[in-house]
This record gives C-alpha cells, structure tokens and sequence, in this order.
C-alpha cells in the first residue's frame, strides 16, 4: 500500500508531465487528511476496483483501506456458495458497519438455459438467502451471453429470467437489476438491445444501473437514457476510461445533475484500468475528483 508521502511523489511526477490536472493534484494532497475522510457526500465504490488489494492482503485491510479514503457507500462482486470474500455475510456486514460504511449493492451472475431452470432458481434463492442477511438493496447481475448468433428471442427469454429472478428478491424485499457494458448497444435486427431489454422486463420488478463509461463508449448518451427511462435506470455505475475525470472524454456534471432529477439514490465508483498501475492511487484520486466537484452532493 503506498504512503502519502509516495503519493505525492508520483503525483509531482505526474503534474509535471501533465498527466494530471493541478486540481487532481490537490486533491492528492488532501487525500489522505482526516477532513477527506470525514466528508459527507456518500461516494460510493464497486470493490472489484481492488481486485488484486482483496486478493493479497484480504477484505478486512482492503475495507479499511476504502474507509481512510473516504468512500461510504460499497458494491461487491464476490459471491460463492453462500459467502462474499470467502466471509459469511452476517460477518461481512459487520466489518463494514464498523468501519462507518454500508453495502448497499452486489454484483452476481448465473446464465440462463430453461433445461436448468430449476436448479438455476433454486441458486438463486440460496443467493437471496445471504445477500439479505448482508442487507443489500441490490442484486446486480452484471452480464448476459450476447454474440454474433443471439436473436431477438434470446434477449426476451433473458427479460424473463430476469423478471423471474425479480419477483423472488422482491419477495424479500431487495430490487433485481441488470448492469451494462458496451455491446448491449448493439443492434439485433435493427433494434438496439439495451432498449429491448428496457421494453421487455417487468418495470416493479427489474431496474438497470446504467454504467456511463460503457454506454458512452458505445456511443450512447447516458443523458439521455437517464431522462427516456427514469422510473427504470435506479442506480448508477461512475466510471471513466481510467480514473474518474482523468480521460476528459465523459461530462459527469449533467449526469449527476439528471441523477439528482431522478432521484437516484446510490451510485458507484468502478475503476477497471490505472494510469500506473497503481490501483489504490487511482481509486483514491477518484473519490477525490468527485469530492472536490461542486455538482456531486
């Protein structure tokens, strides 16, 4: 784990290359103070952005690592047989109420084939067992086989897996919803399947956290996504090329301002690729990026 001290160093390294802006910079600065950690806006954090953190030293010093930095609000993505992180969920829940943060959301994924439906469903009810006794709000499923073969019919029968699936975490009082990347804005026989998926789901019973980076990526506008699906589109992925901000190519402000407008609640920072390799430095600057905006509450 770096220091303050390498931090500021690579950051220095970095301004006077021009790799970084002078206010990210700033906000290195502040990182590590307790006023950053104390602040009140509840960034969220989807914890694959610490994927190999997890992995070397282990949740309990990756959360408190993400509790230093400032982020409140957690996404994982480590459900197995019962367990997040290999940790039971009673157990988890409560290394991360105690470090001052919740986990609101979870990223999980079982592909669909009605030969199986049984089992699958019986999977996911073992699933909604443990993430309720975590407490999320969410349960995420961030994928679905798309490829050169896929027909319009195998989106819908997807749409009702996914209504199925919904009305068993609704029984239990959590929301379903599908997470997107880039090639749900493809088109199937003219129609984009993003908006097939939209169109054919149950709207009470599966919502979408729309990933800005992928959709304008793909040459979508989350905007306008945001403003066409609004009792939809619930939750948020904020995510850059890199580091959020750092690329210049996404205009966060006018999504968070339609956010608000729509009255979306939770939202989370998700970094994939670091500038140098560096993945603790790369989330930190994140946060600091939007605790430094004046757009995000």
């Amino acid at each position: 784990m770096q220091n303050r001290r390498d931090f500021l160093k690579r950051a220095s390294l970095m301004l006077a290359g021009g790799v970084i802006a002078p206010q990210v910079f700033s906000a290195g600065i502040e990182s590590s103070s307790a006023a950053t950690a104390a602040s009140t806006k509840k960034i969220g954090l989807q914890l694959y952005s610490l994927r190999e953190l997890v992995k070397d030293e282990g949740i309990q010093h990756t959360l408190e690592v993400v509790a230093k930095m400032g982020y409140k609000n957690l996404e994982i993505a480590s459900y197995d047989n019962g367990k997040m992180y290999g940790v039971a969920p009673g157990e988890l829940k409560k290394m991360i109420n105690d470090l001052g943060m919740r986990c609101t959301s979870t990223h999980l994924s079982r592909a669909y084939n009605k030969a199986e439906d049984a089992e699958i469903m019986a999977w996911w009810d073992r699933a909604i067992e443990a993430h309720n006794e975590l407490g999320v709000k969410y349960m995420i499923q961030p994928w679905m086989p798309v490829n050169d073969n896929t027909t319009l019919d195998d989106i819908k029968m997807y749409c009702d897996y996914f209504t199925s699936v919904g009305y068993k975490t609704a029984a239990a009082s959590m929301s379903f919803g599908y997470h997107n990347h880039d090639f749900e804005f493809k088109t199937i026989d003219g129609q984009v399947i993003y908006d097939v998926m939209l169109q054919n789901v149950s709207k009470n019973h599966v919502l979408f956290e729309l990933d800005v980076y992928w959709a304008a990526h793909a040459g979508a506008d989350p905007v306008a996504y945001m403003k066409k699906y609004a009792d939809q589109i619930r939750v948020l992925h904020i995510k850059d090329e890199k580091e959020i901000g750092a690329s210049g190519q996404i205009d966060f402000e006018p999504i968070f301002n339609q956010m608000y407008e729509n009255n979306i609640k939770d939202w989370y920072v998700e970094v994939e690729q670091y500038t140098n390799n560096d993945p603790e430095a790369s989330v930190q600057e994140s946060f600091d990026f939007l605790n430094n905006a004046a757009y995000v509450k």
